[in-house]
């Protein structure tokens, strides 16, 4: 039996998806969680064979971990367990960071039951399942051009934070700040850091 964990924090979605993999005989769903920081704690408790974690969640706790950063930390702390992210929001930077921190499966939330229970049983007996759609879209638009430090920035003022609030919350100087965004705007093509926050979310690149 292939215990599985749902982490979904649209509770109609994941307890309708629930009943279906209960309905297959070698699945059983051992537990479900709402938000990442909950998905995570439940995991490390329940020890599932395979998690299914949406990709957007909203935390409830002291941390606010999206389904990849969950899948991250499960790596390092119960290897054991295969993750699969599905998601509305298949941007190809997603799917990169995905596959670098170790997910075996991603999919689009238009994935019927019975492709999820397979691709469950594939990860759970070591393989890989990527949405070809997904995956085509991802080498299309190549890699991000962009630094760690520039995209911090651009997704703290792609949030609409002044540049005196970017600096304070990314501790650098508002100098430092105007560098890196200019620089992102150049990078991506862009007529202003408005712009060039649009894009880099389109992608996944922030």
């Amino acid at each position: 039996m292939i215990r599985v964990l749902l982490a979904d924090d649209e509770n109609l979605i994941r307890e309708a998806l629930g009943q279906l993999l209960d309905l297959e005989d070698d699945l059983e769903v051992v537990a479900q969680a709402a938000s990442g920081d909950e998905a995570l704690a439940t995991a490390l408790k329940v020890e599932p064979d395979v998690a299914v974690l949406d990709l957007q969640m909203p935390g409830n706790g002291t941390r606010r971990l999206d389904g990849i950063e969950v899948a991250e930390e499960l790596a390092q702390r119960l290897p054991s367990c295969a993750c699969v992210i599905v998601t509305s929001h298949g941007r190809p930077g997603h799917l990169k960071r995905a596959l670098k921190v170790g997910v075996r499966g991603f999919l689009p939330k238009t994935t019927s039951a019975t492709t999820l229970a397979e691709v469950v049983r594939k990860v759970h007996a070591g393989g890989r399942h990527v949405d070809p759609e997904l995956a085509a879209e991802a080498i299309s638009a190549g890699d991000s051009p962009l630094t760690p430090r520039e995209a911090d920035v651009l997704e703290l003022s792609a949030e609409g934070a002044p540049i005196d609030e970017i600096a304070r919350r990314a501790a650098l100087s508002p100098g430092t700040v105007r560098n890196y965004l200019s620089s992102a705007v150049t990078k991506l093509g862009a007529a202003n850091r408005h712009e060039a926050g649009a894009t880099a979310r389109r992608l996944g690149w922030i």
